[in-house]
Protein backbone atom coordinates (compact mmCIF):
# COMPACT_ATOMS: atom_id res chain seq x y z
CA UNK A 1 0.00 0.00 0.00
CA UNK A 2 2.72 2.33 0.89
CA UNK A 3 4.52 1.60 -2.31
CA UNK A 4 1.40 2.17 -4.34
CA UNK A 5 0.83 5.55 -2.67
CA UNK A 6 4.28 6.68 -3.38
CA UNK A 7 4.02 5.63 -6.99
CA UNK A 8 0.68 7.45 -7.41
CA UNK A 9 2.02 10.64 -5.91
CA UNK A 10 5.01 10.51 -8.17
CA UNK A 11 2.77 10.11 -11.15
CA UNK A 12 0.71 13.13 -10.14
CA UNK A 13 3.78 15.19 -9.56
CA UNK A 14 5.23 14.25 -12.87
CA UNK A 15 1.99 15.02 -14.64
CA UNK A 16 1.70 18.38 -12.97
CA UNK A 17 5.26 19.25 -13.76
CA UNK A 18 4.92 18.26 -17.38
CA UNK A 19 1.70 20.17 -17.76
CA UNK A 20 3.18 23.29 -16.19
CA UNK A 21 6.29 23.01 -18.28
CA UNK A 22 4.25 22.55 -21.42
CA UNK A 23 2.23 25.66 -20.62
CA UNK A 24 5.33 27.73 -19.92
CA UNK A 25 6.97 26.74 -23.20
CA UNK A 26 4.16 27.73 -25.59
CA UNK A 27 5.52 30.97 -27.14
CA UNK A 28 2.74 31.27 -29.70
CA UNK A 29 0.04 31.40 -27.03
CA UNK A 30 1.97 33.93 -24.94
CA UNK A 31 2.71 36.20 -27.92
CA UNK A 32 -0.91 36.30 -28.97
CA UNK A 33 -1.92 37.18 -25.45
CA UNK A 34 0.61 40.04 -25.24
CA UNK A 35 -0.41 41.42 -28.63
CA UNK A 36 -4.04 41.28 -27.60
CA UNK A 37 -3.33 43.18 -24.40
CA UNK A 38 -1.24 45.76 -26.27
CA UNK A 39 -3.96 46.37 -28.87
CA UNK A 40 -6.58 46.59 -26.17
CA UNK A 41 -4.54 49.17 -24.29
CA UNK A 42 -3.94 51.15 -27.49
CA UNK A 43 -7.62 51.22 -28.43
CA UNK A 44 -8.66 52.19 -24.93
CA UNK A 45 -6.12 55.07 -24.93
CA UNK A 46 -7.67 56.80 -27.99
CA UNK A 47 -10.94 57.80 -26.27
CA UNK A 48 -8.90 59.02 -23.32
CA UNK A 49 -6.81 61.27 -25.57
CA UNK A 50 -9.91 62.58 -27.32
CA UNK A 51 -11.59 63.34 -24.00
CA UNK A 52 -8.44 65.04 -22.76
CA UNK A 53 -8.25 67.09 -25.94
CA UNK A 54 -11.89 68.12 -25.66
CA UNK A 55 -11.38 69.21 -22.07
CA UNK A 56 -8.41 71.34 -23.13
CA UNK A 57 -10.38 72.98 -25.94
CA UNK A 58 -13.29 73.82 -23.67
CA UNK A 59 -11.01 75.35 -21.04
CA UNK A 60 -12.07 78.83 -20.09
CA UNK A 61 -8.66 80.50 -19.79
CA UNK A 62 -6.50 79.27 -22.67
CA UNK A 63 -2.83 80.13 -22.32
CA UNK A 64 0.40 79.18 -24.03
CA UNK A 65 0.69 75.95 -22.04
CA UNK A 66 -2.82 74.79 -23.00
CA UNK A 67 -2.22 75.52 -26.70
CA UNK A 68 1.10 73.67 -26.62
CA UNK A 69 -0.58 70.68 -25.00
CA UNK A 70 -3.31 70.66 -27.64
CA UNK A 71 -0.69 70.72 -30.41
CA UNK A 72 1.38 67.91 -28.88
CA UNK A 73 -1.77 65.81 -28.38
CA UNK A 74 -2.77 66.30 -32.01
CA UNK A 75 0.67 65.23 -33.19
CA UNK A 76 0.57 62.09 -31.04
CA UNK A 77 -2.72 60.85 -32.50
CA UNK A 78 -2.37 58.15 -35.12
CA UNK A 79 -5.95 58.30 -36.42
CA UNK A 80 -7.92 61.21 -37.96
CA UNK A 81 -9.92 63.30 -35.54
CA UNK A 82 -13.69 62.80 -35.41
CA UNK A 83 -16.04 65.59 -36.43
CA UNK A 84 -16.98 66.05 -32.76
CA UNK A 85 -13.44 67.33 -32.14
CA UNK A 86 -12.77 69.06 -35.47
CA UNK A 87 -15.64 71.49 -35.07
CA UNK A 88 -14.60 72.85 -31.65
CA UNK A 89 -10.97 73.06 -32.81
CA UNK A 90 -11.91 75.16 -35.85
CA UNK A 91 -14.06 77.34 -33.57
CA UNK A 92 -11.11 77.75 -31.22
CA UNK A 93 -8.84 78.80 -34.09
CA UNK A 94 -11.43 81.24 -35.47
CA UNK A 95 -11.97 82.85 -32.10
CA UNK A 96 -8.31 83.47 -31.28
CA UNK A 97 -6.74 83.86 -34.75
CA UNK A 98 -9.18 86.19 -36.52
CA UNK A 99 -8.78 89.61 -34.97
CA UNK A 100 -8.82 93.26 -36.07
CA UNK A 101 -5.35 94.28 -37.24
CA UNK A 102 -3.83 97.59 -36.09
CA UNK A 103 -3.46 100.41 -38.63
CA UNK A 104 -0.25 100.50 -40.62
CA UNK A 105 2.66 102.35 -39.05
CA UNK A 106 3.18 105.27 -41.46
CA UNK A 107 6.31 107.37 -40.78
CA UNK A 108 5.90 111.04 -39.98
CA UNK A 109 9.33 112.63 -40.11
CA UNK A 110 10.78 113.71 -43.49
CA UNK A 111 13.76 111.36 -43.06
CA UNK A 112 11.46 108.39 -42.43
CA UNK A 113 9.29 109.36 -45.40
CA UNK A 114 12.42 109.39 -47.55
CA UNK A 115 13.27 105.89 -46.33
CA UNK A 116 9.71 104.84 -47.03
CA UNK A 117 10.34 104.97 -50.76
CA UNK A 118 8.26 101.94 -51.79
CA UNK A 119 10.88 100.79 -54.29
CA UNK A 120 13.22 100.18 -51.33
CA UNK A 121 11.05 99.57 -48.24
CA UNK A 122 7.34 99.14 -49.10
CA UNK A 123 6.21 98.95 -45.46
CA UNK A 124 7.72 98.96 -42.02
CA UNK A 125 7.69 95.68 -40.09
CA UNK A 126 5.88 95.64 -36.77
CA UNK A 127 6.38 92.50 -34.69
CA UNK A 128 3.27 91.33 -32.87
CA UNK A 129 3.66 90.71 -29.10
CA UNK A 130 1.10 87.89 -29.29
CA UNK A 131 3.09 85.94 -31.89
CA UNK A 132 4.04 82.97 -29.61
CA UNK A 133 0.36 82.06 -29.18
CA UNK A 134 -0.52 82.88 -32.78
CA UNK A 135 2.28 80.62 -34.00
CA UNK A 136 0.86 77.63 -32.11
CA UNK A 137 -2.63 78.37 -33.48
CA UNK A 138 -1.25 78.33 -37.02
CA UNK A 139 0.56 75.06 -36.29
CA UNK A 140 -2.67 73.53 -34.96
CA UNK A 141 -4.50 74.60 -38.12
CA UNK A 142 -1.72 73.20 -40.30
CA UNK A 143 -1.85 69.91 -38.39
CA UNK A 144 -5.61 69.69 -38.88
CA UNK A 145 -5.35 70.39 -42.60
CA UNK A 146 -2.55 67.86 -43.02
CA UNK A 147 -4.13 64.95 -41.13
CA UNK A 148 -7.88 65.41 -41.70
CA UNK A 149 -9.95 63.92 -44.47
CA UNK A 150 -10.70 66.49 -47.24
CA UNK A 151 -14.39 65.48 -47.43
CA UNK A 152 -14.80 66.31 -43.74
CA UNK A 153 -12.53 69.35 -43.79
CA UNK A 154 -14.34 71.15 -46.63
CA UNK A 155 -17.47 71.50 -44.46
CA UNK A 156 -15.46 73.22 -41.71
CA UNK A 157 -13.10 75.44 -43.74
CA UNK A 158 -15.80 77.46 -45.46
CA UNK A 159 -15.73 80.57 -47.66
CA UNK A 160 -16.08 83.01 -44.71
CA UNK A 161 -13.22 81.21 -42.94
CA UNK A 162 -10.99 81.52 -46.00
CA UNK A 163 -11.84 85.21 -46.45
CA UNK A 164 -10.89 85.97 -42.85
CA UNK A 165 -7.70 83.97 -43.27
CA UNK A 166 -6.85 85.97 -46.41
CA UNK A 167 -7.33 89.24 -44.51
CA UNK A 168 -4.54 88.26 -42.13
CA UNK A 169 -2.02 88.72 -44.97
CA UNK A 170 -2.24 92.44 -44.15
CA UNK A 171 -0.38 91.80 -40.90
CA UNK A 172 2.85 93.76 -40.58
CA UNK A 173 4.57 90.90 -38.76
CA UNK A 174 6.68 89.05 -41.37
CA UNK A 175 6.69 85.89 -39.22
CA UNK A 176 2.91 85.69 -39.35
CA UNK A 177 2.79 86.29 -43.09
CA UNK A 178 5.38 83.58 -43.76
CA UNK A 179 3.53 81.02 -41.62
CA UNK A 180 0.17 82.02 -43.06
CA UNK A 181 1.56 81.58 -46.57
CA UNK A 182 2.44 77.95 -45.85
CA UNK A 183 -0.94 77.24 -44.21
CA UNK A 184 -2.91 78.89 -47.02
CA UNK A 185 -1.01 77.01 -49.71
CA UNK A 186 -1.53 73.73 -47.85
CA UNK A 187 -5.28 74.39 -47.75
CA UNK A 188 -5.22 75.12 -51.49
CA UNK A 189 -3.41 71.88 -52.28
CA UNK A 190 -5.64 69.80 -49.96
CA UNK A 191 -9.11 71.18 -50.72
CA UNK A 192 -9.51 70.98 -54.48
CA UNK A 193 -13.15 72.07 -54.31
CA UNK A 194 -12.13 75.42 -52.76
CA UNK A 195 -9.45 76.25 -55.34
CA UNK A 196 -11.58 78.43 -57.69
CA UNK A 197 -12.83 80.50 -54.76
CA UNK A 198 -9.32 80.89 -53.32
CA UNK A 199 -7.91 81.98 -56.69
CA UNK A 200 -10.71 84.53 -57.13
CA UNK A 201 -10.32 86.04 -53.66
CA UNK A 202 -6.52 86.30 -54.00
CA UNK A 203 -6.96 87.94 -57.40
CA UNK A 204 -9.49 90.39 -55.94
CA UNK A 205 -7.07 91.27 -53.12
CA UNK A 206 -4.32 92.10 -55.64
CA UNK A 207 -6.73 94.07 -57.83
CA UNK A 208 -7.84 96.08 -54.82
CA UNK A 209 -4.19 96.85 -54.08
CA UNK A 210 -3.67 98.08 -57.66
CA UNK A 211 -6.78 100.25 -57.90
CA UNK A 212 -7.10 101.59 -54.36
CA UNK A 213 -3.31 102.11 -53.91
CA UNK A 214 -3.56 101.02 -50.28
CA UNK A 215 -0.74 99.63 -48.19
CA UNK A 216 -0.69 95.84 -48.21
CA UNK A 217 2.17 94.01 -46.55
CA UNK A 218 1.26 90.57 -47.90
CA UNK A 219 1.48 91.17 -51.66
CA UNK A 220 4.82 89.33 -51.94
CA UNK A 221 3.45 86.31 -50.06
CA UNK A 222 0.30 86.21 -52.19
CA UNK A 223 2.36 86.34 -55.37
CA UNK A 224 4.59 83.57 -54.04
CA UNK A 225 1.49 81.38 -53.60
CA UNK A 226 0.39 82.35 -57.11
CA UNK A 227 3.80 81.32 -58.45
CA UNK A 228 3.33 77.74 -57.26
CA UNK A 229 -0.25 77.72 -58.56
CA UNK A 230 0.79 78.97 -62.03
CA UNK A 231 3.54 76.37 -62.09
CA UNK A 232 0.83 73.70 -61.95
CA UNK A 233 -1.34 75.12 -64.75
CA UNK A 234 -1.85 72.87 -67.72
CA UNK A 235 -1.19 73.83 -71.33
CA UNK A 236 -3.02 75.33 -73.18
CA UNK A 237 -3.92 77.86 -70.53
CA UNK A 238 -7.53 78.59 -69.68
CA UNK A 239 -8.98 81.97 -70.57
CA UNK A 240 -9.41 82.70 -66.84
CA UNK A 241 -5.66 82.34 -66.32
CA UNK A 242 -4.77 84.55 -69.30
CA UNK A 243 -7.11 87.25 -67.99
CA UNK A 244 -5.37 87.09 -64.61
CA UNK A 245 -2.05 87.78 -66.36
CA UNK A 246 -3.41 90.73 -68.35
CA UNK A 247 -5.66 92.31 -65.71
CA UNK A 248 -3.65 91.73 -62.54
CA UNK A 249 -0.01 90.77 -63.05
CA UNK A 250 0.87 93.23 -65.82
CA UNK A 251 -0.79 96.27 -64.15
CA UNK A 252 1.11 95.44 -60.95
CA UNK A 253 4.22 96.84 -62.65
CA UNK A 254 2.82 100.37 -62.35
CA UNK A 255 2.46 100.52 -58.55
CA UNK A 256 4.90 102.49 -56.43
CA UNK A 257 5.67 99.54 -54.17
CA UNK A 258 6.73 97.17 -56.95
CA UNK A 259 10.20 96.84 -55.42
CA UNK A 260 8.75 95.01 -52.42
CA UNK A 261 7.40 92.14 -54.52
CA UNK A 262 9.33 92.45 -57.78
CA UNK A 263 11.08 89.06 -57.56
CA UNK A 264 7.81 87.18 -57.01
CA UNK A 265 6.04 89.17 -59.76
CA UNK A 266 8.76 88.41 -62.34
CA UNK A 267 8.59 84.71 -61.45
CA UNK A 268 4.81 84.61 -62.03
CA UNK A 269 5.07 86.44 -65.36
CA UNK A 270 7.96 84.26 -66.53
CA UNK A 271 5.96 81.12 -65.72
CA UNK A 272 3.16 82.31 -68.00
CA UNK A 273 5.54 83.14 -70.86
CA UNK A 274 7.33 79.81 -70.56
CA UNK A 275 4.04 77.92 -70.74
CA UNK A 276 2.74 79.98 -73.70
CA UNK A 277 5.53 81.97 -75.41
CA UNK A 278 2.97 83.89 -77.48
CA UNK A 279 2.03 85.77 -74.29
CA UNK A 280 5.50 87.32 -74.27
CA UNK A 281 4.43 90.04 -76.70
CA UNK A 282 1.44 90.92 -74.49
CA UNK A 283 3.68 91.20 -71.43
CA UNK A 284 6.33 93.31 -73.21
CA UNK A 285 3.76 95.79 -74.54
CA UNK A 286 2.11 95.95 -71.12
CA UNK A 287 5.40 96.79 -69.39
CA UNK A 288 6.18 99.46 -72.01
CA UNK A 289 2.73 100.92 -71.44
CA UNK A 290 3.30 101.29 -67.68
CA UNK A 291 6.90 102.54 -68.00
CA UNK A 292 7.83 104.97 -65.18
CA UNK A 293 8.52 108.60 -65.99
CA UNK A 294 10.78 109.71 -63.13
CA UNK A 295 11.52 106.60 -61.04
CA UNK A 296 15.04 105.60 -62.08
CA UNK A 297 15.35 102.60 -59.78
CA UNK A 298 12.14 101.18 -61.17
CA UNK A 299 13.46 101.70 -64.70
CA UNK A 300 16.54 99.62 -63.88
CA UNK A 301 14.32 96.78 -62.64
CA UNK A 302 12.07 96.86 -65.71
CA UNK A 303 15.03 96.87 -68.13
CA UNK A 304 16.22 93.65 -66.51
CA UNK A 305 12.75 92.12 -66.84
CA UNK A 306 12.52 93.08 -70.51
CA UNK A 307 15.89 91.45 -71.14
CA UNK A 308 14.68 88.24 -69.46
CA UNK A 309 11.46 88.27 -71.48
CA UNK A 310 13.36 88.67 -74.76
CA UNK A 311 15.18 85.41 -74.02
CA UNK A 312 11.82 83.58 -73.75
CA UNK A 313 10.25 85.11 -76.88
CA UNK A 314 9.65 83.11 -80.02
CA UNK A 315 11.41 84.20 -83.20
CA UNK A 316 8.05 84.98 -84.83
CA UNK A 317 7.55 87.87 -82.40
CA UNK A 318 10.91 89.54 -83.00
CA UNK A 319 9.74 91.56 -85.97
CA UNK A 320 6.75 93.10 -84.18
CA UNK A 321 8.55 93.86 -80.92
CA UNK A 322 11.94 95.02 -82.22
CA UNK A 323 10.92 98.64 -82.89
CA UNK A 324 9.05 99.43 -79.61
CA UNK A 325 11.70 97.67 -77.54
CA UNK A 326 14.63 99.44 -79.25
CA UNK A 327 12.90 102.82 -78.90
CA UNK A 328 12.51 102.30 -75.14
CA UNK A 329 16.04 100.96 -74.65
CA UNK A 330 17.48 103.88 -76.66
CA UNK A 331 15.57 106.38 -74.50
CA UNK A 332 17.04 104.71 -71.44
CA UNK A 333 20.51 104.90 -72.98
CA UNK A 334 20.06 108.67 -73.31
CA UNK A 335 18.89 108.97 -69.67
CA UNK A 336 20.83 111.47 -67.56
CA UNK A 337 20.80 108.93 -64.74
CA UNK A 338 24.00 106.94 -65.18
CA UNK A 339 22.59 103.73 -63.64
CA UNK A 340 19.70 103.63 -66.10
CA UNK A 341 21.96 104.43 -69.06
CA UNK A 342 24.54 101.79 -68.11
CA UNK A 343 21.90 99.10 -67.53
CA UNK A 344 20.34 99.85 -70.93
CA UNK A 345 23.74 99.68 -72.65
CA UNK A 346 24.43 96.27 -71.08
CA UNK A 347 21.32 94.92 -72.83
CA UNK A 348 23.34 94.96 -76.05
CA UNK A 349 25.48 92.16 -74.60
CA UNK A 350 22.43 89.88 -74.83
CA UNK A 351 22.62 87.76 -77.99
CA UNK A 352 18.84 87.35 -78.19
CA UNK A 353 18.29 91.11 -78.07
CA UNK A 354 20.87 91.69 -80.82
CA UNK A 355 19.23 88.96 -82.89
CA UNK A 356 15.83 90.58 -82.40
CA UNK A 357 17.15 94.03 -83.40
CA UNK A 358 18.75 92.59 -86.55
CA UNK A 359 15.32 91.40 -87.80
CA UNK A 360 14.21 95.01 -88.32
CA UNK A 361 17.43 96.80 -89.22
CA UNK A 362 15.88 99.38 -91.53
CA UNK A 363 13.42 100.64 -88.87
CA UNK A 364 15.64 100.22 -85.81
CA UNK A 365 19.03 101.50 -86.97
CA UNK A 366 18.16 105.21 -87.37
CA UNK A 367 16.88 105.29 -83.77
CA UNK A 368 19.88 103.40 -82.41
CA UNK A 369 22.43 105.53 -84.31
CA UNK A 370 20.85 108.75 -83.11
CA UNK A 371 20.90 107.53 -79.51
CA UNK A 372 24.55 106.48 -79.69
CA UNK A 373 25.75 109.73 -81.27
CA UNK A 374 23.81 111.86 -78.77
CA UNK A 375 25.39 110.00 -75.86
CA UNK A 376 28.89 110.39 -77.24
CA UNK A 377 28.32 114.10 -77.76
CA UNK A 378 26.26 115.22 -74.79
CA UNK A 379 26.30 112.73 -71.88
CA UNK A 380 28.05 113.88 -68.71
CA UNK A 381 29.21 110.46 -67.45
CA UNK A 382 32.59 109.18 -68.68
CA UNK A 383 31.68 105.54 -67.96
CA UNK A 384 28.47 105.89 -69.98
CA UNK A 385 30.43 107.42 -72.88
CA UNK A 386 32.94 104.56 -72.76
CA UNK A 387 30.18 101.92 -72.78
CA UNK A 388 28.42 103.78 -75.59
CA UNK A 389 31.60 103.73 -77.65
CA UNK A 390 31.91 99.94 -77.16
CA UNK A 391 28.30 99.37 -78.20
CA UNK A 392 28.72 101.69 -81.17
CA UNK A 393 31.62 99.59 -82.48
CA UNK A 394 29.53 96.44 -82.17
CA UNK A 395 26.47 97.98 -83.86
CA UNK A 396 28.56 99.51 -86.61
CA UNK A 397 30.09 96.11 -87.39
CA UNK A 398 26.60 94.67 -87.90
CA UNK A 399 26.01 96.88 -90.97
CA UNK A 400 28.59 99.63 -91.63
CA UNK A 401 26.75 101.06 -94.65
CA UNK A 402 23.46 101.33 -92.79
CA UNK A 403 25.19 102.92 -89.79
CA UNK A 404 26.87 105.52 -92.04
CA UNK A 405 23.54 106.26 -93.68
CA UNK A 406 22.03 106.69 -90.21
CA UNK A 407 24.73 109.17 -89.25
CA UNK A 408 24.16 111.16 -92.45
CA UNK A 409 20.40 111.18 -91.90
CA UNK A 410 20.94 112.36 -88.34
CA UNK A 411 23.20 115.20 -89.52
CA UNK A 412 20.65 116.19 -92.15
CA UNK A 413 17.92 116.17 -89.52
CA UNK A 414 20.06 118.32 -87.21
CA UNK A 415 20.73 120.78 -90.04
CA UNK A 416 17.02 120.96 -90.79
CA UNK A 417 16.31 121.50 -87.11
CA UNK A 418 18.87 124.34 -87.01
CA UNK A 419 17.19 125.98 -90.02
CA UNK A 420 13.81 125.70 -88.31
CA UNK A 421 15.31 127.17 -85.16
CA UNK A 422 16.75 130.13 -87.11
CA UNK A 423 13.41 130.76 -88.77
CA UNK A 424 11.66 130.63 -85.42
CA UNK A 425 14.12 133.14 -83.94
CA UNK A 426 13.67 135.50 -86.91
CA UNK A 427 9.91 135.25 -86.56
CA UNK A 428 10.11 136.13 -82.86
CA UNK A 429 12.41 139.06 -83.62
CA UNK A 430 9.88 140.45 -86.12
CA UNK A 431 7.11 140.04 -83.54
CA UNK A 432 9.18 141.89 -80.93
CA UNK A 433 9.88 144.76 -83.39
CA UNK A 434 6.19 145.05 -84.24
CA UNK A 435 5.28 145.02 -80.54
CA UNK A 436 7.77 147.80 -79.82
CA UNK A 437 6.35 149.91 -82.70
CA UNK A 438 2.79 149.43 -81.43
CA UNK A 439 3.88 150.44 -77.95
CA UNK A 440 5.50 153.62 -79.31
CA UNK A 441 2.36 154.52 -81.23
CA UNK A 442 0.22 154.05 -78.14
CA UNK A 443 2.47 156.31 -76.08
CA UNK A 444 2.40 159.12 -78.72
CA UNK A 445 -1.35 159.02 -79.40
CA UNK A 446 -3.63 161.59 -77.49
CA UNK A 447 -5.72 160.28 -74.65
CA UNK A 448 -9.49 160.93 -74.64
CA UNK A 449 -11.85 160.62 -71.69
CA UNK A 450 -15.37 159.53 -72.46
CA UNK A 451 -18.02 161.24 -70.28
CA UNK A 452 -21.49 159.83 -70.31
CA UNK A 453 -24.44 162.24 -70.16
Amino acid sequence: MMMMGIHRSNTITTTTTSSSSSSSYSPKKNSITLQFLFDKDKVSSIPNKNEHLLSLISHQDLNHHHLTTILSTLKSLKTPLPISLLHPLISLISTHLFRPLPPYSIPNSPKEQELQDPILIPTFSLLSPTWPNLQILYQILLQLVTTSDPTTLKHLITHPFLLKLLTLFRSEDPRERETLKNVYHKIYSKLTSQRPFMRKTMSDALLNYITEREYHCGVAELLEIWGTIIDGFGVPLKEEHRLFLMRVLIPMHKTKGVGGYYRELVYCVTQFVQKEPMLGGVVVRGILRYWPVSNCQKEVLLIGELEELVENLEADQYRNLALPLCIRITKCINSWNSQVAERALYVWNNEQFVKMASTAMAEVFPIIVEGMEKNLKWHWSKSVKQLTQNVKVMVEDMDPALYSKGVEDMKAKEAEAQKDDMKRKERWERIEIMAAQNKRLLNNSPHYVCVSH
